[in-house]
């Protein structure tokens, strides 16, 4: 968190300082064609791997402590947030540890404005998320899913 406040601080138009520094951030270094747009957020760092041609628009937060690929020519808007970390569900639980799975965002992708991606979603190649959409379960290659709909899965043990 702390190389992501100082990519933060840079001048926009110092694009070698802040390839170096994301190298610094994923662990190694970044494919050329790849623009992350300040801020960025990052949790993790070396969870994240980016495929040829990525770009990633401003205010994003990726949670990548269960780790993150993203494919080639991935468009990912303003304010998206990729978590693939949470807690348990149960209340007596949810202090005691982190759960995490992976977030595979495939070829070809576009995640439009403000979406979240939850853990362990993966989506599929071609396919599009509309602004604003909550995605809880893997997408298919070649689809457009959109909603923030909040659906009653179960209810907890305790009332």
């Amino acid at each position: 968190m702390g190389l992501t406040a100082r990519l933060n601080q840079l001048p926009f138009d110092d694009v070698d300082a802040r390839r170096a520094l994301l190298a610094e951030i994923f662990g190694g270094p970044v494919p050329e064609s790849l623009t992350i747009l300040p801020p960025f957020y990052c949790d993790h760092g070396l969870g994240a791997s980016f495929g040829e041609r990525v770009f990633i628009n401003q205010s994003c937060f990726f949670l990548d402590l269960g780790g993150i690929t993203i494919g080639d020519r991935v468009l990912i808007g303003p304010r998206v947030t990729l978590s693939t970390a949470g807690h348990p569900v149960e209340p007596d639980e949810r202090f005691d540890a982190l759960t995490h799975a992976p977030i595979v965002i495939e070829d070809d992708v576009w995640i439009g404005a403000a979406a979240t991606v939850t853990p362990g979603v993966t989506i599929g190649r071609g396919s599009v998320v509309g602004a604003g959409a909550v995605v809880a379960r893997d997408v298919p290659p070649m689809s457009v899913v959109t909603a923030t709909g909040a659906v009653e899965r179960r209810r907890l043990g305790r009332s």
